[in-house]
């Protein structure tokens, strides 16, 4: 009995004793299987995906109580590319051997219950493969609870600090426990992820409830056997899925998958310790971010030696590009933007010591330098500057792009301040307005990414508006606001309250311009502080006393704080108060079309504009376009996340005829962020002075008399005070300004006197004629990263990965001309007038964009996942020769004959996945998404009108979509044409998938081709005569052949339409009206000919006259058209009527002799007592050809579904057969009522919102003519 109860006794302590807390056993060796593997692909089959496995023996060995050894042994690493299913992992031995030298060197890592603490490795050990030994590592960061079986906590792992889910079950034979664990990597406290680029670009998280780009899950898996001295893992498995969209996850998605393995091999006692040398913290077991700016994704090459890589590549790329934009060559940019990412400054140096003396080479390298991105690009502007050896336009074009793409870190805005105080920096205005605004740029981003942001940073603003105040200087007032304005630091607001009166401790009397910067340098602060904001610019709204435009400024920045409903309300409640009614008209017009916005982060404000317009609608509704007016149009797509939105202001006030102020900018909505667009901003300082309150005998119907009154205005512009701008003009693109200049009356004077004709050889003018006809041969060409755009994620492997955008573009521009003046003007420029002019000239201009998308795996070593690459080049080549005669107004130009087809326009696309690794860069794997396994016999031939399709369905495989087709109109008279192609290559096409619509291959091109001529063509000849007739029509010639076109018209008619009367009524009615001109001589406005030369035949081609008779109180203008050549006698005439009355109409005749075909137009405005304006249209035909009613009738098929996506009802009627007849009438203020008849059915919709011209509604409905309802129905 003792026996058993010695024994029952012993089970129970040894029960006891076992624990399944993770622990490590500092006298034992672990030695386990670990593989890892990650894949990007869209998840679908027959879809081409790529992807790494990595696949090792890991060992650990203690070294003490807490503190233990990694090695890792037979590594193999393998890459994938190709088709799930029929292609495999490929061994990559050179790479292999490469990580395999550093990932046998021992790694040290604190270990205790269950938490992986310091990670230590010897000095030349890499980031990259540390992060993988963090990969392995992270494996044995559990926590164990024993006595909760589902459990919550926030623990440090790869992904950084994130919140971890537990589930444990315990297998009741084995004992061993299965731990669950998931980690919402999502909404990580401390995420291990950066972003690069984006500082411009506002996060919108209303936008993101509506749907993500991003998703990610990550779940382990372990089993764990307990022991004595802890909880063993002896399997672990972790698996890791994000899905990845440009635009709603939910449309569609990227995929990625990395999953990662560990099997328990066996442990054994240490035999002997294991031996390393010194070691350095490497951190702990959050990834850490390798500097990757120069690991650009969508190339790998080697970056040893960079220097006399990137001198031989920037010769070639100016090589390449001096003629022509080399579309082959443009990617070669990034490249070398790569390359000079790791050049040493001193490397710098010797390349810029190369380059100086060559303009061309120079160029191109202050172009590319700009990305360099960190302290070597600040040390190399500071050298250029201080020794002056770079021109300012030179030097402001480098420092702009430089400063934008600058990494905004503490060290390099320190760096950067030494501008401000460079004597070179205010050697030119405009280069001293570029470093200030530059430098408020860069702070704007160091504060994007560094919060709280240190008040030391804008501090040289700061003390540089202070002190433009303190002193008076209005323009040193305004720059220093400006770039406030771009820094958007809350600590400035204080600065700028000292500006602003009402709310400055000591106000300053300054005048709208100054307060206007001063306002307008809140708009960034507004999403920063918007509480502050809010506040100043409720006090300066509501102070009548301040000048109408800066109370408007300020609704504008008050809004842009997106304020709560109970303040839109206070707002709407003093507007019904407001005497001002341009303040009155801004606010309304304001709130009104943001009620209509549909954009995420206007979500709410919309609905409290919607209430306050519906309050003050009754009062202000109807207030006429001569007031202050803001307009907004936006729109969003869920399924997309995109969206824009157009904003314009006009300022005005009651003192000015002439607005203060015009505003327009633009914003692009993408997958959560709001990215603001160009702006552009017009400020009339002197010009509105100029007007004054009004202008004299301007009428307002924009007639020629308003356009001579605003002239003799503008003629007393010279009286306008030297101290003050005419005008101001500046330009923001994302926000930031850039560009920013007063034009004054020395500027505008000195324009005019170098274009003047008494200007005489002093004249610039006058130079540039001279170097003409001697010949001028110039090139230029600009490349430009329009924006690198890059997130970084870590995954559970250890590796990174990598979503970026890369948008790069290389313009250009080549002319040769050379020019003959006959007789050469001797003294001023006047005498170019009566001389004759030969100009002979060539070149190009255009450009080559290229865009990427990555996702995928991106480091130094090796680079997987998918990849879009889009390239759209535009070229426009020229060469001609010219003659004018500005005496006789004649001008002749002569082309040559097409002789070579050459591509205007065109877009390539394609998404691929791709493999690269730094062993073998030159191996590198693109293959193409979805496959080409579609046959090429599924083409439709587009040539002219005729059509010709394959026999073979286009749909030749299940989920397959491959239209190719190719349209060319030709010419055979000019023996030339142009042609459209385009070919698309899709899979998986549904509409519940939008991404699908932009994978696979794209091609679209528009081409000017030869084509098969009359006769050979020598070249074509242009010629335009504006002066009087050579071959002048008598009067009598005219009226009678359109008399005689006329009756012939008028009987075919009778015989063909019920109709006949009222038609026949019209076209005598027509008549009368060009008899009454008979004796009125018709003046030739101008001759245009079109011929095709070849050489002394008789010339091919077209011949137009168009003709003017002048009558009473009616425009009355003929056109003929007459082709020329042997046996033709195709004709076009066209008679156009529009009398005092606002009525237009237009008689259409073409074919032989002008008979073949007829269509009529006419539009008229009616106005009748007691009812409302309208406006009526009318398109009858009588004939047309048969292709265009072939055009007419697919065109009309698609009216009733596009007019209901617009809102409109339809009613099935039938109405007059050959004829479509439009009226809108005015039913509103602000609305119209739309209706459109067509042969078949007619289309409605009423009420639709629209402003109406400057004269108001009151107006119309009070006038009482009524000019042609009674006689609208004739054709």
């Amino acid at each position: 009995m003792q026996g058993l109860l010695l024994c029952c006794f012993v089970a129970l302590a040894t029960c006891q004793s076992v624990r399944y807390e993770l622990s490590l056993n500092p006298k034992k060796t672990y030695e386990y299987k670990y593989e890892g593997v990650v894949n990007f692909g869209l998840g679908m089959p027959n879809l081409a995906e790529s992807g790494v496995r990595m696949v090792c023996k890991v060992k650990i060995v203690g070294a003490s109580a807490q503190t233990f050894i990694l090695q890792v042994s037979d590594l193999a690493f393998e890459e994938f590319n190709g088709f799930p299913g029929k292609n495999s992992f490929n061994a990559s031995p050179k790479l292999t051997q490469r990580i395999a030298a550093q990932l046998v060197k021992p790694f040290m890592f604190d270990y205790a219950s269950g938490h992986v603490g310091d990670i230590r490795a010897s000095a030349e050990i890499s980031d990259t493969v540390v992060n993988i030994v963090r990969g392995i590592l992270g494996f044995f960061q559990v926590t164990v609870k024993t006595t909760q079986r589902i459990y919550e906590l926030e623990e440090v792992g790869i992904h950084g600090k994130c919140q971890s889910n537990y589930a444990t079950e315990e297998n009741k034979e084995t004992r061993d426990m299965t731990i669950t664990q998931v980690v919402d990597v999502t909404n990580c406290r401390e995420k291990a992820a950066i972003y690069r680029g984006m500082a411009s670009a506002v996060l919108d998280q209303i936008s993101k409830q509506r749907g993500e780009s991003v998703i990610s899950t990550v779940r382990y898996v372990y089993t764990v056997k307990p022991t004595a001295e802890g909880g063993l893992i002896t399997r672990a498995h972790g698996l890791e899925r994000q899905h990845f969209s440009p635009f709603n996850v939910k449309g569609g998605s990227f995929k990625m998958e990395a999953m990662k393995e560990m099997v328990l091999l066996g442990v054994s006692d240490t035999a002997r310790a294991v031996m390393f040398g010194p070691v350095e913290s490497k951190g702990n077991l959050v990834y850490k971010f390798v500097n990757a700016e120069a690991n650009v994704p969508i190339f790998m090459q080697n970056l040893e030696d960079p220097v006399p890589k990137a001198i031989e590549l920037i010769k070639r790329l100016a090589e390449a590009n001096r003629y022509q934009i080399d579309r082959a060559t443009t990617e070669d940019t990034i490249k070398l933007y790569q390359l000079l990412r790791v050049v040493p400054y001193e490397g710098l140096d010797v390349m810029w010591k190369q380059f100086a003396g060559n303009e061309e080479h120079r160029r191109w390298f202050l172009d590319m330098i700009v990305e360099v991105g960190d302290a070597r690009i600040l040390k190399f502007l500071e050298i250029r500057f201080q020794a002056g050896d770079v021109s300012a336009t030179e030097a402001l074009e480098t420092l702009l792009l430089a400063f934008n793409h600058l990494q905004a870190i503490p060290e390099l805005v320190e760096m950067a301040k030494m501008f401000l105080s460079i004597p070179f920096s205010k050697s030119n205005i405009y280069l001293w307005h570029t470093v200030v605004l530059s430098y408020g740029s860069l702070v704007y981003k160091h504060c994007a990414y560094y919060t709280p942001c240190p008040v030391t940073a804008v501090q040289p603003l700061l003390d540089m508006a202070t002190a433009a105040l303190r002193n008076g200087n209005e323009a040193d007032m305004v720059i220093a606001l400006k770039a406030l304005g771009n820094a958007g630091h809350p600590g400035s607001i204080k600065t700028i309250m000292r500006f602003l009166p009402g709310v400055a401790a000591t106000p300053a009397d300054l005048p709208p311009r100054v307060l206007s910067a001063a306002v307008q340098s809140m708009r960034l602060i507004a999403a920063r502080d918007p509480h502050s904001v809010q506040d100043i610019t409720m006090a300066l709204f509501l102070q009548k006393s301040l000048p109408t435009e800066i109370r408007m400024m300020a609704f504008m920045i008050l809004f842009d704080t997106k304020p709560s409903m109970a303040l839109v309300s206070t707002v709407t409640a003093h507007l019904q108060q407001e005497k001002d009614l341009h303040v009155v008209s801004f606010a309304y017009s304001y709130l009104r079309s943001f009620a209509r916005s549909s954009t995420p982060d206007n979500h709410f404000l919309s609905t409290a504009c919607s209430l306050a317009v519906k309050i003050l609608a009754p009062k202000f509704g109807r207030l006429s376009y001569h007031y202050s007016k803001a307009v907004r149009m936006d729109w969003f797509n869920d399924d997309f996340l995109i969206g824009t939105a157009t904003e314009a202001f006009m300022l005005r006030s009651a003192a000015n005829i002439f607005p203060t102020e015009i505003i327009t900018k633009g914003k692009f909505y993408f997958i959560g962020r709001i990215l603001q667009l160009l702006e552009l901003g017009v400020r009339g300082e002197g010009i509105k002075e100029l007007f004054g309150t009004g202008i004299p005998g301007f009428k307002g119907d924009l007639s020629f008399s308003d356009f001579q009154a605003i002239f003799n205005v503008l003629q007393n512009w010279e009286s306008l005070p030297s101290d003050k701008p005419v005008f101001s003009a500046y330009s923001r693109a994302s926000g930031q300004e850039w560009f920013f200049a007063d034009i004054n009356k020395g500027f505008i004077q000195n324009i005019i006197r170098a274009v003047s004709p008494s200007a005489g050889k002093e004249s610039p003018l006058w130079a540039a004629i001279e170097n003409l006809h001697r010949g001028v041969s110039w090139h230029w060409t600009k490349p430009f990263l329009i924006f690198e755009v890059r997130y970084f994620q870590a995954t559970t492997l250890g590796l990174p990965l990598e979503i970026s955008k890369y948008y790069e573009t290389v313009n250009g521009i080549m002319v040769n001309a050379k020019a003959a003046v006959n007789p050469p003007p001797t003294e001023r420029l006047g005498q170019l007038f009566n001389s004759e002019i030969s100009l002979e000239t060539d070149g190009f201009i255009g450009f080559t964009k290229d865009f990427w998308v990555f996702y995928g795996i991106n480091t130094e070593l090796f680079q997987c996942g998918s990849e879009f690459k889009a390239k759209s080049p535009i070229t426009i080549p020229w060469r001609f020769s010219a003659k004018i005669n500005v005496q006789e107004k004649k001008f002749e130009f002569d082309f040559p004959a097409c002789k070579k087809e050459f591509e205007i326009f065109s877009v390539s696309s394609n998404v691929y996945a791709v493999s690269r690794n730094i062993e073998e860069p030159a191996m590198a794997k693109m293959t193409p998404v979805m496959p080409n396994a579609i046959d090429s016999n599924d083409e439709v031939a587009r040539k002219g009108p005729t059509v010709v399709r394959p026999e073979s369905d286009q749909i030749v495989a299940p989920n397959a979509w491959h239209p190719r087709s190719k349209m060319c109109a030709e010419s055979n008279i000019y023996g030339a044409g142009v042609c459209v192609e385009s070919e698309l290559r899709r899979e998986y096409y549904h509409e519940e998938y939008p991404l699908y619509y932009f994978l696979g291959y794209t091609h679209f091109a528009f081409k000017v081709v030869p084509a098969q001529a009359i006769k050979a063509v020598d070249k074509i000849h242009f010629e335009v005569n504006a002066g009087p007739s050579r071959h002048p029509m008598s009067t009598r010639q005219l009226l009678e052949t359109l008399r005689r076109l006329s009756k012939e018209a008028t009987q075919r008619v009778r015989l063909s339409s019920d109709s006949a009367s009222s038609i026949r009524g019209s076209h005598h009615s027509d008549h009368d009206n060009l008899m009454k001109g008979w004796d009125s001589a018709p003046e030739a406005v101008f001759n245009i000919k079109a011929f095709a030369m070849s050489g002394n035949q008789k010339p091919e081609g077209y011949d137009a006259a168009m003709y003017y008779t002048p009558e009473a109180n009616i425009q009355n203008t003929q056109m003929i058209v007459s082709q020329v050549g042997e046996d033709t006698n195709w004709k076009m005439c066209v008679d156009t009527i529009l009398d005092a009355q606002a009525e237009a109409k237009a008689h259409i005749r073409w074919g032989s002799e002008c008979q073949s075909y007829e269509m009529s137009m006419r539009a008229a405005t009616a106005h009748l007592p007691g009812s409302k304006p309208t406006l009526k249209a009318k398109v009858h035909w009588t004939r047309i050809p048969e292709t265009m009613a072939a055009m007419g009738s697919r065109i009309e098929s698609y009216i009733p579904g596009m007019a209901f996506l617009l809102g409109f009802y339809q009613q099935h009627e039938r109405n007059a057969r050959q004829e479509v007849s439009a009226s809108v009438v005015a039913a509103s203020a602000d609305s119209v009522d739309v209706k459109i008849k067509f042969p078949e059915y007619t289309v409605y919709r009423q009420a639709i919102p629209v402003p109406l011209p400057p004269a108001s509604f009151q107006e119309f409905q009070h006038d009482t003519r009524n000019t042609t309802i009674d006689g609208f129905g004739l054709a």
